[in-house]
């Protein structure tokens, strides 16, 4: 229970690695503000069916807002900050994990658009900046916090499209900065790079390139989702009171 009684913000928790990062938190006690980014009967009776599983313990309050439109994300922000408790006291963020992002299928960047550009940096970047800078407010007024991204091995190794590469890259930088401008509030700012995982979008590579991609790992497989969460939940955590600015590598040894 490394998160008891604590609340988090996960964003892109439909499927993937931010599903398996919910349903770690959820497991160590958390309460959690799910966002994804359209309302659905499936999502709402998933987290239901969530909160059952741990015998109604944690609270689990979806929000819907797409991250590459601002106001949406103004909105979802403010309504995360106004969520009051059954004693009508407002619920404090402990904790913000920047999940969510897009990938597109591998092209060079002579047969890329720039509108493609702007849509990855828009999700994978700036949205999260913003979803950022807002959640934080909070954090700085109560002194406390942590906030995770999660970045790729792509940003190290060039692995993924320019635009995903690239903007999986910024965030390293910005984790950096805001490490610094954060630091005096007591809120540690970390990331986590997932090397190639089973996800959706791990798993969308033809056969010859994910062969390629594995024989460059030392553990020689894919990731599995709920290896990237336990990273994750141990940067959220206390257990990682004292590291702030670094990016942990989940990525089965790259080389």
């Amino acid at each position: 229970m490394l998160l008891k009684g604590k609340t988090a913000v996960i964003t892109g928790c439909n499927r993937g690695i931010g599903k398996a990062i919910l349903e770690d938190f959820a497991g160590n006690g958390a309460n959690v503000f799910a966002v994804v980014r359209k309302e659905s009967d499936e999502f709402n009776s998933y987290i239901q069916e969530l909160t059952v599983k741990h015998e109604n313990r944690i609270k689990v309050y979806p929000v819907f807002m797409d991250l590459s439109n601002e106001e949406e994300i103004k909105a979802g922000a403010k309504s995360i900050l106004g969520m009051k408790d059954e004693d009508g006291n407002k619920i404090p963020v402990d904790i913000l994990v920047n999940n969510a992002g897009i990938s597109n299928p591998l092209n060079s960047l002579a047969l890329t658009k720039m509108e493609t550009v702007r849509e990855a940096f828009d999700v994978n970047f700036f949205g999260p900046m913003l979803l950022t800078q807002l959640i934080a407010r909070g954090m700085m007024r109560n002194k406390r916090g942590s906030i995770v991204f999660i970045s790729s091995s792509a940003a190290y190794d060039g692995g993924a499209n320019v635009e995903y590469s690239a903007s999986k890259a910024a965030i390293i930088g910005e984790v950096k900065r805001l490490a610094v401008e954060y630091g005096p509030y007591n809120i540690r700012v970390n990331a986590v790079a997932p090397g190639l995982t089973a996800t959706d979008m791990g798993n969308s590579m033809n056969e010859e390139d994910e062969k390629i991609a594995l024989s460059m790992n030392i553990m020689k497989r894919k990731g599995r989702p709920e290896e990237i969460a336990d990273a994750v939940t141990f940067l959220a955590s206390d257990m990682s009171s004292f590291m702030t600015a670094q990016v942990l590598r989940v990525d089965g040894g790259l080389r």
